[in-house]
């Protein structure tokens, strides 16, 4: 069973872009704005802090889709995607100003991804043997399930899995995520991987082989196994290893960031509730969601 007191690490993204896409364009500021992103990650973080009444929280943010270290590496890393409206890019700001209010942590950076970010606080509350639970609905986040009491919460389906968990539903363990990833490709975030290896395939030389390296080594080996175009697998691994191994770069997160880890912040403080008036005046927020967001601060000892 998951830890009743984990530190709960909440990936902002996703449910920022859940609600810019979801919440009608109704909602404006009085300079006519449009904030229905914001209100709708303010209704999320409402529900997270209620349903766990938790004070061990932290939020990171995505600062730039094309800056990170990754783009070093791999200059199309996310070159797919189009930039963000300059209506959206106001409302993360003005989340991130919503969650200062709210006394919850908050991390960005313009060279780390927000995946680092988390992954680097999971490993500083599992050194000190504290469970944590990832907040997203992105499958990356999964490989941070590290302890037996470490979860990977897909808030909105309301799916919490542990590690057997993780396992049951993508074919493969917590730790193989990254690899998987790098083999079947991920066209979210413009990584090619292998050609012609999906979810089952890797899963299964995953299953046989243990991780990538193994994988990539022994590839001769591959062909004959007892898997569907076994031969086309191995002759695609051999063409593209070099393709996998940058893809592996891509794919794994950054767990030492060392300005997270000198100071890591994991707990609520008491925020301000003159700031949070200011920014529900400022954003045109009624008194419903203004009083469910104060109570959440009453709620802190």
């Amino acid at each position: 069973m998951p830890n009743s007191n984990p530190t709960y690490l909440v990936d902002a993204s996703v449910y920022i872009f859940r609600a810019w896409f979801s919440m009608p364009e109704g909602f404006a500021n009085p300079q006519g704005q449009p904030t229905n992103a914001v209100y709708g990650f303010a209704r999320f973080l409402c529900e997270l802090m209620e349903q766990t009444q938790t004070t061990s929280l932290a939020i990171a943010f995505d600062e730039s889709l094309t800056q990170s270290f990754r783009n070093e590496i791999y200059p199309d890393y996310k070159a797919n995607r189009d930039p963000a409206p300059e209506d959206l890019k106001r409302q993360f700001y003005w989340c991130r100003d919503l969650v200062g209010t709210l006394g919850i942590p908050a991390y960005w950076s313009d060279r780390f991804e927000a995946d680092d970010l988390l992954a680097s606080l999971a490993t500083h509350c599992q050194k000190s043997n504290q469970a944590v639970c990832v907040v997203s609905g992105d499958k990356d986040l999964a490989q941070l399930v590290v302890g037996p009491d470490d979860t990977w919460w897909d808030f909105s389906k309301n799916r919490r899995l542990d590690a057997s968990g993780v396992h049951a539903h993508f074919g493969v363990h917590p730790h193989q995520i990254a690899d998987f990833l790098a083999l079947t490709g991920d066209a979210v975030d413009n990584i090619p991987g292998v050609p012609g290896i999906g979810p089952k395939s890797a899963a299964a030389l995953l299953a046989h082989f243990g991780d990538l390296d193994s994988v990539l080594n022994r590839k001769d080996e591959v062909e004959w196994l007892s898997l569907r175009g076994a031969k086309r697998i191995a002759n695609a691994l051999r063409e593209h290893e070099e393709a996998a191994r940058l893809a592996r770069e891509l794919t794994g997160l950054a767990h030492d960031i060392e300005s997270v880890h000198a100071n890591p912040l994991i707990d609520r403080t008491a925020g301000s509730p003159d700031g949070l008036d200011a920014l529900m005046d400022a954003l045109g927020f009624g008194v419903p969601l203004r009083k469910r967001l104060h109570k959440t601060l009453q709620a802190l000892p």
